[in-house]
C-alpha cells in the first residue's frame, strides 16, 4: 500500500487565501489571517468575520479566482508508489516539485513493486512476471558490467589501468541500463511539494484514465492529512467525485490494425530519429531578433538579426546563461526567447520520458500507456545492450517477449487494462509531440546535452539541435551542453559536474563528432 506522510504545511492556508483575496481590495494595507478570523475580538464579531470569510472563500473559488490558494503550500513524503503513477499523474503537469529516488543510481530491491489484489490464476501470473523481471534486472547488471567496464576504460584511460577502483561507477552504468526490464509497477519514494490549489485539482482529477485506483488512494490520504491540519479547507469541496463527469475509461486498443497504422505514421515522421522537428513558428530568428531589439529600443539598422540573437543567446554576451541559477525567464533579454516556438515528435522509453517530462515548460501529448497493451512487444533497446550483443542482448529481448506474453495472459483472463499496464517494462515505447519555446529549449539542452544525461534524452536533444541547425543556424549555434555554455561564458572549470565529469572535453567537439555508448 502507498504510504503518505505530511512533512510540512503552511499555517491556516484557507484563511491565508481569504486574506490574500481581501488584500486586493484593501485600502488599509495587507490583510492578515488574524484579521480574517477576528482574533482578539468578541465572539459576535468573530462569528461575523467567519461568515464574511466563508462568503469570500466560496465566491472566489466558484468564480475560478484560484490564485489565492497558491499562497499555501504543503510537502508530502510519498513511499511505495509506482513509477507508473508518478509518470501518468504526479509529474504530468508543471505545478509541483519532487525530489525522487533515482533508478539510475540506486539499485532496486526485489520486493519494491506494486502488486494488486487479483483472483487466481491471474495473481500467480502477475507475481511470476514481476519476480522474473526482477531476476532479469539483476542478471543483466552482471552481464553488462564487463562491457560497461571496457567502455569506461576507453573514456578514462588512466582509470582503466586500475579499473577495480571504479567498480561502483561502472555498476551504476550497468544498472541504469538493466532497469529497462523492470515493470512500471516498481516502487519509488519522494518528497512532493505542491500548492493547496494543486492538491484540490488532484482530487478532481483522480478519476482520469491512468492508474485511477492508486491515484485515488494517494490523493485521498494527502487530502485527509491536509484537511486534518486545516479543517476549514473542507469548505471548498464541491460536489462529491462520485457525481462528477469523469473522463471515459481508456482500454487497450481493440482495433489493432488501426494502432499499427498509427505507429507506422509516427515512425515515418520520425525518419529514424529519436526526435524530429515537425513544426515551428515561421521566421523564428527574425522573431527573436525583433524581440531583443524591442527590449533594447533599437531599430533593425542599428542591430542586425545575428547580433541581436547573440545578445540573448551567446553566453559570451549574456553571461547569466553560464550560471546555474537559470534566470532566463526572469531577465529581460532572456524573455525575448519566448518569441520562437518548436514542435518535435519524439520516441522515448517510459524510463527516459519519466525524466524528460520533468522539464515542466516543454509540455507534450503524452499517451495513456493502455494504448500500448498490444499483443506484440513495442519497446526501446538501450545502446549498451546493442553494443554488448551476445547473451545480454538475447536476455533483454527474451525479457521483453515474456513480459508481453504475461500481459496477454492477464488480458485473456479478463484482468482490467489498469492492472495489465503495471507489468509494462520501463522500456515500453512512448510516442508523443512535445512543444516548447526557445527559452525552455535552450535550458533543456544546457542540461540534457551533457554526456552524463540519460542516453535517450541526450540523443533526442542532439536530434533537436541538429534539426534546428538545418533551418535556423544563427540560433542553433548557441544550443550547447553545460560545458559548452560555460566555455563561451569564460567560466572555469568548463565542466560543472566535478567528480562526475564524463571524461570527454565535449566543449572542444563539433556536434557532428558527438558519439557515446555509456
Amino acid at each position: 500500500m502507498p504510504r503518505v506522510t505530511l512533512i510540512s504545511a503552511f499555517d491556516r492556508p484557507y484563511e491565508q487565501a481569504v486574506a490574500a483575496a481581501r488584500t486586493c481590495y484593501s485600502g488599509g494595507g495587507i490583510v492578515t489571517a488574524d484579521q480574517v478570523s477576528g482574533v482578539g475580538q468578541s465572539l459576535e464579531k468573530q462569528a461575523t468575520r467567519a461568515e464574511q470569510r466563508d462568503r469570500i472563500a466560496h465566491s472566489t473559488f466558484k468564480a475560478g479566482h484560484h490564485t489565492t490558494l497558491q499562497h499555501g503550500h504543503v510537502s508530502f513524503g510519498l513511499d511505495a508508489i509506482s513509477r507508473h503513477f508518478v509518470w501518468s499523474f504526479l509529474h504530468s503537469h508543471p505545478f509541483y516539485n519532487s525530489e525522487q529516488v533515482s533508478q539510475r543510481y540506486v539499485e532496486v530491491k526485489p520486493d519494491r513493486v506494486t502488486v494488486p489484489t487479483l483472483p487466481e490464476p491471474a495473481a500467480r501470473i502477475y507475481r511470476a512476471c514481476v519476480e522474473r523481471q526482477m531476476r532479469d534486472y539483476r542478471d543483466l547488471i552482471a552481464l553488462l558490467e564487463p562491457v560497461a567496464a571496457a567502455e569506461y576504460g576507453q573514456v578514462f584511460p588512466a582509470r582503466g589501468k586500475n579499473i577495480d577502483r571504479w567498480q561502483g561507477a561502472i555498476h551504476k552504468r550497468a544498472q541504469e541500463v538493466a532497469r529497462y526490464v523492470l515493470p512500471v509497477a516498481t516502487h519509488t519514494y519522494m518528497v512532493h511539494t505542491i500548492s493547496v490549489l494543486t492538491l484540490l485539482r488532484y482530487r478532481r482529477l483522480c478519476q482520469e484514465p491512468d492508474t485511477p485506483t492508486e491515484s485515488r488512494l494517494v490523493v485521498d490520504e494527502m487530502c485527509r492529512l491536509l484537511f486534518e491540519r486545516d479543517p476549514l479547507l473542507r469548505k471548498l469541496e464541491v460536489e462529491p467525485l462520485e457525481t462528477t463527469q469523469a473522463t471515459p475509461w481508456l482500454k487497450a486498443p481493440s482495433d489493432l490494425a488501426a494502432h499499427k497504422r498509427f505507429i507506422a505514421e509516427f515512425e515515418q515522421d520520425l525518419a529514424g530519429k529519436t526526435a524530429a522537428l515537425v513544426d515551428r513558428f515561421g521566421h523564428n530568428e527574425r522573431r527573436v531578433a525583433d524581440a531583443v531589439r524591442e527590449v533594447l529600443g533599437l531599430p533593425r539598422d542599428a542591430l542586425s538579426d545575428a547580433d541581436a540573437i547573440a545578445r540573448a543567446l551567446d553566453p559570451a554576451q549574456n553571461p547569466l546563461l553560464g550560471e546555474p541559477m537559470n534566470t532566463t525567464v526572469h531577465q529581460k533579454l532572456g524573455r525575448s526567447l519566448h518569441a520562437a516556438h518548436y514542435a518535435f515528435k519524439k520516441r522515448l522509453s517510459h524510463a527516459a520520458d519519466s525524466q524528460d517530462q520533468r522539464h515542466r515548460l516543454t509540455p507534450a501529448s503524452r499517451p495513456t500507456v493502455h494504448a500500448y497493451l498490444t499483443p506484440e512487444p513495442d519497446f526501446v533497446t538501450p545502446r549498451l545492450v546493442l553494443h554488448a550483443g551476445g547473451e545480454a542482448a538475447r536476455r533483454y529481448q527474451q525479457s521483453m517477449a515474456e513480459t508481453w506474453q504475461a500481459i496477454g495472459q492477464l488480458r485473456d483472463l479478463g484482468v482490467s487494462a489498469e492492472w495489465q499496464a503495471y507489468l509494462l517494462p520501463n522500456a515500453v515505447t512512448i510516442r508523443f509531440t512535445e512543444t516548447m519555446d526557445l527559452a525552455a529549449l535552450r535550458h533543456k539542452h544546457a542540461m540534457r546535452l551533457c554526456w552524463n544525461a540519460q542516453e535517450e534524452i541526450w540523443q533526442a536533444s542532439v536530434d533537436e539541435a541538429d534539426a534546428i541547425a538545418a533551418v535556423e543556424p544563427e540560433i542553433a549555434q548557441y544550443l550547447l551542453p553545460p560545458c559548452g555554455v560555460r566555455h563561451r561564458a569564460g567560466l572555469r572549470p568548463y565542466c560543472p559536474e566535478g567528480d562526475r565529469y564524463c571524461g570527454t572535453p565535449v566543449w572542444q567537439l563539433e556536434r557532428s563528432a558527438w558519439r557515446r555508448v555509456l
